[in-house]
Order: C-alpha cells, then sequence, then structure tokens
C-alpha cells in the first residue's frame, strides 16, 4: 500500500497510508494533512487512490503545487515522486506490486492498468463519468495495439475505467457506461489524438473503429 511523508526543513512531521480513495491537504482543519502555513491554501491538494494507483490535483491553490520541481495541476504520481508546497515536501512511496495481469504488457509504452472506481475530478477536465447510468447491456470493447514491441496485442474493457498510458509521460482514462465509450486526457503537457485529431478537454465520445495515439502508441478502439 502506497503512503505519503510530510517533511519541512530535513525533518519528518508525519507519514500517513494511502487507506482512503481521497484525501486533501491544506491549512483548513477539515483537511486529512494539515499544513498551518500561511502559503499554503485552505485546501490546497489531493491525492486520489484507486487500487494501487494514485493520482495528486492541485485544487486551484494561490502558490501552486510542483512534483520533482515542475508545476503541475494534475499529476499521476510514481514511487519517489516528491511533491512540493512552499517550504513543505511530500514524498510519494509505494510497495512494488506484483501483477499477473494480461492487460500489463512488457513494453512500457504499452502500459494499461484497470481501475474499478470513478476517479473523482476537481479541475477543468471532465471525466464521462461511468457511474452515472452503468449499462451492463452495452457492447463489449476492445483496444487492439498498432505499434510498437507489443503490436498486434488486444485487450477487453471490461471496467468502468480504463488508464492508458506512461506515468509522468502521458496517461489518459477510456469510460464506459450506458452512453457507450469516451477517452479523456489525465496527464501530461500533449493530450492524445483520435483519428489524428488532437482531443479537448473534456471527453472525447469513441466510435467503432477510431485509432488514437497515445504516448507514441497507436491503438484501434472496436466495439464487438
Amino acid at each position: 500500500m502506497s503512503k505519503i511523508i510530510l517533511m519541512a526543513d530535513g525533518a519528518v512531521l508525519q507519514e500517513m497510508t494511502l487507506s482512503k480513495e481521497r484525501i486533501t491537504i491544506g491549512r483548513r482543519p477539515s483537511n486529512d494533512i494539515v499544513i498551518d502555513n500561511l502559503a499554503i491554501s485552505g485546501q490546497h491538494a489531493a491525492i486520489i487512490t484507486i487500487q494501487d494507483d494514485s493520482f495528486l490535483e492541485d485544487l486551484g491553490s494561490t502558490n501552486g503545487t510542483q512534483v520533482n520541481g515542475q508545476p503541475v495541476k494534475k499529476h499521476f504520481l510514481q514511487n519517489g515522486d516528491v511533491i512540493e508546497m512552499a517550504k513543505y515536501r511530500i514524498k510519494y512511496q509505494t510497495e512494488p506490486q506484483h501483477d499477473n495481469s494480461a492487460a500489463n504488457y512488457s513494453d512500457a509504452t504499452d502500459t494499461i492498468n484497470t481501475l474499478t472506481q470513478v476517479i473523482q475530478d476537481t479541475q477543468n477536465t471532465q471525466v464521462y463519468n461511468p457511474s452515472e447510468v452503468y449499462d451492463d447491456n452495452i457492447r463489449p470493447a476492445s483496444l487492439k495495439i498498432l505499434s510498437g514491441t507489443s503490436s498486434g496485442k488486444e485487450m477487453h474493457i471490461t471496467k468502468a475505467i480504463t488508464t492508458i498510458g506512461r506515468p509522468g509521460i502521458q496517461v489518459a482514462v477510456i469510460t464506459r457506461n450506458a452512453q457507450g465509450y469516451a477517452i479523456t486526457h489525465i496527464e501530461g503537457d500533449r493530450r492524445p489524438t483520435v483519428n489524428g485529431q488532437t482531443i479537448g478537454t473534456t471527453a472525447h465520445v469513441l466510435e467503432d473503429g477510431d485509432v488514437f495515439n497515445l504516448a507514441g502508441t497507436e491503438m484501434q478502439f472496436s466495439l464487438k
């Protein structure tokens, strides 16, 4: 299980295991991690954890949030990442996980992990919410990798949310509900392209046969 370590001036102030789906960090007493400093906003940032994956979101803070020295609004956390808020440092640590999923391909450019809950988005990006009108009768779908060393491999989409991409480079989610399937950009300076067109900040509805490029890898979406 992952944990975070709050530090200031080299001293450890607090450790917390990420056992909740969502924790908040800020100056207000209602936060899970309270930092009583005027440089920290009332509700500064949040960490959302779903299974073994954690996302950091800046909640519109006044002085901003950085990860490993780079300003971020949303970031897919990786082991060893250091979150910076004013003079405070929060180190993210996770234990190695053994994953036998058929979706966990050896090619790092084709990383695919399945999530089963909704990411609670607090920024401008709007995730196509699979819990609103979930329908088991929707046509099944799959992703087929078209480039790279894993070309030809196929993964069936069976969960409400599936994350794809390379953490730290480019990450997106594919969501599934009664209205169909959609892809939403989560992390990275460049957004994915679908059929050669860059998607916007909101969820992009996928159609049978769509080809999208993510982190340099081409994949095709197919309805069964």
